[in-house]
């Protein structure tokens, strides 16, 4: 990447309490999920799909030195780190594709991702989406992980919706991502951010806590407490 903003700031951009990113302008990243009638994607899919959507933004070259979005995504990464998971079916999901952004695929689920913009500034056909409405399920058992592969742990003890599940799928892999070494980062570029989310067990949660991995802490804006710990980005290279 050629930014020289591919890294945090030292005041945490998830820290419960205030900070000197909380008296920069608030930006927002939005992510569209694509929810129709009788054919929902898979949650756990939909989180995977959202943490790559995520990964997909960051390296874009609209999103990296002089390119058309790369202002706003350093506004961005210098206030808090906001993503907010909205739902769309049919001519909702149709007007959101027709907006600046990138659509990313899984197996079941479409995701779209968009530059960021004010916390109180959203193009309104994506104002006018919904936030709830994102619970998901998974039809089927989810396998372990494939070893080797990054791995985004979420906390067992915490009930969040499918939405708020995508957008701290998200934090995860970015942090992840911030902090790579440079060849680990063009390698998991270059493979397609092959990734899984899972949920970790209870017994090995303390372990991943308190491992040196990049952990998430939630703000605590919604659903959960602040100073929730969310997320644990596992990644080989950052053992």
């Amino acid at each position: 990447m050629n930014d020289d903003r591919t890294r945090p700031a030292p005041d945490s951009p998830f820290r419960p309490g205030p900070g000197d990113r909380d008296a920069a302008p608030q930006f927002v990243l939005p992510l569209v999920v694509r929810i129709e009638r009788g054919s929902p994607p898979a949650r756990t899919d939909a989180l995977e799909t959202a943490a790559r959507a995520v990964l997909v933004m960051l390296t874009d070259e609209r999103s990296v030195g002089d390119g058309e979005w790369a202002q706003a995504m350093r506004d961005w990464q210098d206030a808090r780190i906001r993503k907010v998971v909205r739902r769309a079916r049919g001519a909702e999901w149709r007007r959101a594709e027709a907006l600046p952004g990138i659509t990313v695929t899984g197996k079941s689920a479409e995701v779209r991702v968009f530059p960021p913009v004010p916390l109180d500034g959203w193009p309104k056909d994506l104002a006018r989406l919904q936030v709830s409405g994102t619970d998901l399920d998974d039809p089927d058992p989810v396998p372990p992980a494939d070893p080797g592969v990054p791995t985004l742990w979420m906390n067992p003890e915490l009930e969040m919706s499918a939405g708020k599940a995508m957008a701290q799928a998200g934090h995860g892999a970015q942090l992840a991502w911030w902090e790579l070494p440079d060849a680990a980062r063009a390698a998991w570029r270059a493979a397609g951010f092959p990734l899984a989310v899972r949920t970790a067990d209870p017994a090995d949660w303390p372990a991943l806590t308190g491992g040196g991995l990049p952990t998430v802490r939630d703000a605590g804006f919604t659903e959960i407490a602040p100073g929730s710990c969310t997320v644990v980005a596992d990644h080989p290279a950052l053992r």
